[in-house]
């Protein structure tokens, strides 16, 4: 006779941030309340003939207060982001190696691109120097499951381990199946998000070539990332990680942990439409945004705010407040939706975790982040994007979105906690 089992409540006990406005999760919060832009001109490489020159650089990082200095030397940037916003995770959970069995922890940690500044690296010694000056680590630092490798090995964690990669919706979908393996009983405690280091020559030369970030405020950056006002002009790039404890109810409470939020919802879809364009109708986020809700088991009535993916392009921000509508109908009028990008550039992989504690964390202290730099209004975004100042507001429920290149879709649900 097969056992009865019911599925466990999934809880927030950790936040960890290495990002453009702080490289700890208080420093990120109150950077985003207080409006503050992460966004400056570039001083990690030359940009003299590249068209954009303003982006979202970690600034004051030191590896080595995470990772013994030979190893940071060893791994790429994506990674080292990864492991220091999971070890502050860890410890903002109030958790050390050994207090959860090995096989009852577990990793997801997503990249959109990994290690692409070892990429650079690496080639450029190819072709100037030779085969024989390419690292021996050069495939470990390029590969985007290392930072769940490292991650892993760092804290003993022997459950559940692997890479997401969905490019923009990377970091949400790492929580997303995070959340289900969870519910399938394959760990009590799981560490997911997402990290990014694109912030580098060779990542600007693409986008830019694609005509996809933003060149006309490069001597203005704090105000060059502006989702859904009338004159943004491409997303500005940034870089960092976003990782989230994530832990049974029954788990958390055994060791009287502190909780941000409960987890309790997440929908994954595709457009199906273009490799880089959002579907013009809406149709694949709508359905993504009805998955989540359902899986959530909440009306969308309910709904009280909308960390947007934002993304500060001309069709994303469009098509995402359109697929709001369709979904929310008049309520879409009455919740609350902004993006934290325009203050941290667009993290790519690592968007979704950054973005996912900017949500709990708006839960957990009443206050929604705004939209800053939104100055003209746009008649085809025309929600409550709380524009440009926080909002004291009590929120219930809320929702993370996230879209990637090819199309992909991920929402996840968060809600605060009762008992």
């Amino acid at each position: 006779m097969q056992k009865e089992t019911s599925i466990p409540r999934i809880v927030i006990t950790g936040i960890g941030v290495v990002s453009p406005v702080g490289n700890d999760t208080n420093t990120f919060w109150n950077n985003l309340v207080a409006g503050t832009s992460g966004i400056t001109g570039i001083t990690r490489f030359d940009t003299t003939d590249i068209t954009s020159k303003v982006g979202g650089e970690i600034k004051d990082f030191d590896p080595t207060l995470y990772m013994d200095p030979r190893e940071a030397k060893r791994n790429d940037r994506f990674v080292q982001f990864a492991l220091a916003a999971a070890k502050q995770a860890f410890e903002d959970a109030n958790l050390k190696v050994g207090d959860v069995p090995p096989d009852r922890l577990g990793v997801i940690i997503g990249s959109g691109i990994g290690g692409i500044g070892s990429i650079e690296e690496q080639s450029f010694n190819l072709f100037s120097k030779g085969p024989r000056r390419v690292s021996p680590f050069m495939i470990t630092q390029i590969i985007t499951n290392m930072a769940a490798g490292v991650v892993g090995i760092e804290l003993q964690a022997r459950s559940v381990n692997f890479c997401v990669v969905s490019a923009c919706a990377s970091s949400s979908h790492s929580l997303g199946e995070s959340l289900l393996h969870m519910r399938n009983g394959k760990a009590d405690v799981m560490i997911a998000g997402g990290s990014e280091a694109s912030v580098i020559r060779l990542g600007y030369a693409g986008f830019c070539s694609m005509k996809a970030m933003s060149t006309h405020f490069n001597d203005t950056p704090a105000r060059a990332s502006r989702p859904f006002d009338a004159q943004r002009d491409g997303f500005v790039m940034g870089e960092g990680a976003g990782i989230l404890v994530l832990e049974t109810l029954e788990h958390a409470k055994a060791r009287n942990a502190k909780i941000y939020a409960e987890f309790v919802g997440y929908g994954a879809s595709c457009d199906a439409y273009h490799v880089t364009a959002p579907d013009s109708e809406g149709r694949g986020l709508k359905l993504c945004l009805e998955r989540a809700l359902d899986d959530a088991q909440i009306t969308p009535e309910s709904v009280d705010y909308i960390n947007a993916h934002g993304t500060s392009t001309p069709y994303n921000d469009k098509f995402e407040t359109l697929a709001i509508k369709m979904t929310f109908g008049d309520h879409a009028r009455k919740l609350a939706v902004s993006s934290t990008k325009s203050m941290t550039g667009h993290l790519l992989g690592a968007a979704g975790g950054i973005e996912a504690a900017a949500t709990v964390l708006a839960i957990k202290n009443s206050v929604l982040p705004p939209t800053i730099n939104l100055e003209t209004p746009d008649p085809e975004c025309d929600l409550d994007y709380v524009p440009n100042v926080a909002r004291p507001r009590e929120v219930n429920i809320a929702l993370s979105n996230s879209l990637g290149f090819g199309g992909h879709n991920a929402v996840l649900v968060f809600k605060k906690f009762a008992e």
